[in-house]
């Protein structure tokens, strides 16, 4: 099974970026993994080893985490924790670690940044994973984010991490285990002096505070459409409440080749997890290297 080895990069700034880097450079296309807002490079395991190890394909996964999350450096001043910075890092690692073109499966944030690049950096996108994440962002979903990030209570203790995730997300993941939630508390939060902490700078809250809810963030249909020459797939959660089967139906509209994925009982974002994901996953960013039907 593909290990995960540690890797750093200098931002632009000189701040230090970690990535998970799974199996080894080869001729197979690389795929490189942006999580959420608030989420950490961990959140991709299943999914990069299951990548990484196909034994009929190996590839190279690389899973990123931002600035002011995972193992990443904090960043003393937290207005950079914006869309702007955090894509001038994700050129910066790409370029680094010659990682370009690739199959890019972006969460949530992470997908925002994929449509970014693609309009900055076209020719860095072999093919575009965007999972619960589209042009127009549904007010009711950022208003719940705006409220749980840098706001989580401190837990006693992993189980209880547990149970403070399942009440807050219960209702989006109705079908998730006991072990399921704890696996979740364990990518959530970090042990650090005794205490149980965010795996992100709660600093990060600031990036919401200028959320207007009565003037919702602009569309991104211009960017959508930068992905307009590569294989697109978009992953929905059927209890989302960020990416809407209303966007998702305008996205397809404008592109009828995009495939389209909804796991049942998941909401925003989906895990990316389960088998049965993972191998379309898996079949989709094999297609994205033969040659374009369309």
């Amino acid at each position: 099974m593909a290990t995960a080895v540690s890797t750093f990069i200098a931002a632009p700034d000189g701040l230090r970026l970690h990535a998970r880097c799974y199996g080894s450079r080869s001729a197979a296309l690389p795929v490189v993994c942006l999580p959420g807002l608030a989420r950490t490079a961990a959140d991709f395991e299943a999914l990069a080893r299951a990548l990484a190890g196909d034994a009929a394909r190996p590839r190279r996964v690389i899973a990123l985490d931002y600035r002011g999350r995972g193992l990443s450096d904090y960043d003393p001043d937290p207005s950079h924790y914006s869309l702007p910075t955090e894509l001038a890092d994700v050129v910066a690692v790409l370029t680094a670690l010659e990682a370009a073109p690739a199959v890019f499966v972006g969460t949530s944030r992470g997908g925002i940044l994929t449509m970014l690049l693609a309009a900055l950096q076209p020719a860095a996108i072999a093919g575009a994973v965007l999972n619960d994440i589209g042009p127009v962002l549904e007010p009711q979903g950022l208003m719940r984010i705006k409220g749980y990030v840098g706001k989580l209570p401190q837990p006693a203790s992993f189980e209880d991490a547990a149970d403070i995730l399942r009440r807050l997300f219960g209702t989006q993941f109705p079908k998730l285990a006991p072990a399921d939630w704890l696996a979740a508390a364990r990518r959530t939060f970090k042990l650090e002096n005794g205490a149980l902490l965010p795996t992100y700078d709660v600093r990060l809250a600031a990036a919401l505070q200028a959320i207007d809810f009565e003037q919702p963030p602009p569309a991104l249909w211009r960017e959508f459409d930068a992905l307009a020459q590569v294989p697109l797939m978009v992953v929905r959660g059927e209890n989302s409440d960020l990416l809407s089967e209303q966007t998702v139906a305008a996205m397809r509209a404008r592109r009828a080749t995009m495939e389209t994925i909804v796991v049942p009982d998941q909401g925003h974002a989906p895990l990316l997890t389960e088998p049965e994901i993972i191998a379309r996953i898996a079949d989709f960013v094999a297609r994205c290297e033969a040659p374009r039907q369309d």
